[in-house]
């Protein structure tokens, strides 16, 4: 494995991460957009409205072999800052060589520095191995609050009945 380090990314690394954005939104069921990807994530980034981090070789910063993307929010009733840890992903082949705990690593780095009271993160039910990750990261699992989501997506036309 070729070492690798873990930034912060700016507005110049979309294009180092939209592809790996699009393969996460793909495993996620969504149609590939690699446009609409790089627009999303220029929008955040410029914005101010998400931090992501992402592993790259040292060699060469222009082979970036994940990421991840905290967005922010705040508990009031401890009335702290909060952090979202929203995507993980590491590219297949570099999976179980420590890229996604370095990330994992870099996220709480970030959320110790900006006094956040803690890092929260959702993940499917049967997705065991990232279940294992967060574990052996020392993320607990949730055993009192239920969450609860409602999608309030404007319909496309075609799904839209009067």
């Amino acid at each position: 494995m070729n070492q690798f380090n873990v930034i912060q990314a700016n507005s110049t690394h979309i294009e180092l991460i939209a592809p790996l954005l699009d393969s996460y939104r793909q495993f996620y069921g969504q149609t590939a957009d690699l446009i609409q990807v790089q627009n999303f994530l220029y929008e955040r980034l410029v914005k101010e409205e998400s931090v992501v981090f992402i592993a790259v070789t040292q060699h060469n910063t222009f082979d970036c072999l994940g990421f991840t993307q905290l967005y922010p929010s705040f508990s009031s009733v401890a009335l702290q800052r909060t952090w979202i840890l929203n995507d993980l992903f590491v590219l297949p082949k570099f999976r179980n060589q420590g890229v996604a705990m370095a990330l994992l690593n870099a996220a709480q780095d970030f959320a110790i520095h900006t006094k956040a009271k803690r890092l929260t993160l959702a993940t499917a039910i049967d997705n065991y191995a990232a279940q294992k990750l967060y574990e052996k990261a020392g993320y607990t699992k949730d055993e009192i609050f239920y969450h609860y989501q409602l999608d309030v997506s404007i319909p496309s036309s075609n799904e839209f009945h009067s």
